[in-house]
């Protein structure tokens, strides 16, 4: 037990209250997920007349949702069409908007337009967001809109990801990061919800299949769709085709690389992409990773964006 001196040598015994007992005023616990999602709430009440930039994904899916149901008409889910967005996640964007009643409107972007997006260097991301971004503001001064959000969330952070050096050019929010939701959480809150997207599989636009110094043209992107297309419908669930030239690298999660990893299936991933004009067709061990491509980019690069 510890000790205090009191007075000339006379030993008085400290006596401390048990751990339990400490007074815990000063420690500020972790949020829990209900307090997060009310957070969210909070944010999104304070801002009327809301444009929500929306993929179809389930984070920008979900802060679609959440809107809505905080905002009602006061928002939009606005969806940015090019080539490099599938047309089945296009299609499917549209359908859960309406499944849910969410205003939803299409606009178009013009990113392929911009040299410095074809060119496709480690900050193609800044350069369609900052045409995302461009063309949304014009749709929020047109329509009669405060402010534009994103689906930006916690786990985004530890990305390279230099969109968010345009959204943060834009001033464009972020309810999702500013509550604190990681993508795991966003996915529970989704299923809470009931919505169907909720274990949706992540999808980046079809550009980032592309290397890094590989022009982005129509043609490659439609190769690329019609490649995931033919995965999709083989029944694989998360995957990319990831396009090095004359090389296919296809990446299928490591949960369904069972399935792939056969003399069969072989043979069918030769004849389908083959037949989309690639002269050689690999399998990734690895398996499917997001951003697998930034692995390539260098440090100097990667602190860039």
């Amino acid at each position: 037990m510890p000790s205090v001196v009191k007075g000339f040598g006379q030993v008085v015994p400290q006596v401390l209250p048990p751990a339990d007992a400490i007074e815990l005023g000063t420690v500020n616990p972790a949020p829990t997920l209900d307090e997060k999602a009310k957070r969210l709430r909070q944010t999104l009440a304070a801002r009327a007349r809301l444009i929500v930039a929306y993929s179809g994904g389930v984070d920008s899916a979900f802060l679609a949702w959440m809107a809505h149901q905080t905002l009602g008409a006061e928002m939009a889910a606005v969806i940015a069409d090019s080539p490099s967005l599938a047309r089945t996640h296009l299609e499917d964007a549209i359908a859960f908007a309406r499944e849910r009643g969410i205003p939803v409107e299409v606009v178009e972007t013009q990113e392929l337009k911009n040299p410095d997006y074809v060119r496709n260097d480690a900050m193609r991301c800044f350069h369609c967001k900052d045409e995302l971004f461009t063309v949304l503001e014009r749709y929020r001064e047109a329509r009669g809109f405060n402010s534009i959000a994103y689906g930006v969330n916690a786990d985004d952070q530890n990305d390279f990801r230099p969109g968010q050096v345009a959204a943060r050019q834009h001033h464009v929010l972020a309810p999702l990061l500013e509550a604190g939701l990681n993508k795991a959480e966003v996915r529970e809150l989704a299923r809470r919800a009931d919505l169907r997207v909720w274990d949706k599989p992540a999808s980046a636009c079809l550009s980032s299949r592309l290397e890094y110094g590989r022009a982005v043209t129509p043609a490659a992107l439609s190769v690329i769709e019609r490649g995931e297309e033919a995965l999709r419908a083989m029944g694989f669930r998360q995957f990319r085709v990831r396009h090095h030239g004359d090389i296919v690298r296809i990446e299928i999660a490591r949960d369904e690389l069972p399935r792939a990893l056969t003399t069969e299936m072989a043979h069918e991933f030769t004849r389908l992409f083959k037949g989309l004009g690639f002269k050689f067709v690999t399998l990734d061990l690895e398996g499917f990773r997001s951003g697998s491509m930034n692995q390539l980019l260098t440090t100097e690069e990667l602190f860039r964006g």
